[in-house]
């Protein structure tokens, strides 16, 4: 189950929204082996595309090492599905590299709507997982 607290779940929703039709991608940054999200860091969308979303090396690489040096960990991977329902792709599922994250989706196709789903991505196998805000 992703624990998340309700700001952070909103600043997520909110930067989704923002780079729409873009897909938006990001970090919650927390304490290692905590399984507790802190620290929102919205990231660069290095594919600037509607289908795909790529985090930027240099500035992944950064934010890695500034969780390495506080000690923290992503505890939740985000991006933006923006004409489809939140759910792993073929490409995310491929993509997903970290075993102890949260992988949330957030679908941006209808404007009143929000669909944020959370998944963990293992071995290529997706499993959803219950989101508690609060």
């Amino acid at each position: 189950m992703l624990r998340i607290d309700p700001a952070l779940h909103q600043a997520i929703i909110d930067h989704a929204r923002r780079d729409h039709p873009d897909e938006a991608c990001g970090v919650v940054a927390g304490p290692a082996g905590s399984d507790n999200p802190v620290r929102f860091i919205a990231m660069e969308n290095a594919e600037r595309s509607p289908t795909f979303y790529r985090f930027d090396s240099m500035e992944q690489l950064k934010v890695w090492r500034e969780m390495d040096d506080r000690d923290e960990e992503p505890v939740v991977i985000y991006h933006s599905h923006t004409a489809t329902e939140a759910y792993p792709s073929r490409t995310d599922i491929s993509y997903a590299s970290e075993p102890g994250a949260h992988y949330v989706l957030v679908s941006t196709r209808e404007p009143d709507v929000t669909e944020f789903r959370s998944f963990r991505i293992i071995d290529g196998a997706v499993t959803e997982e219950p989101v508690e805000i609060g």
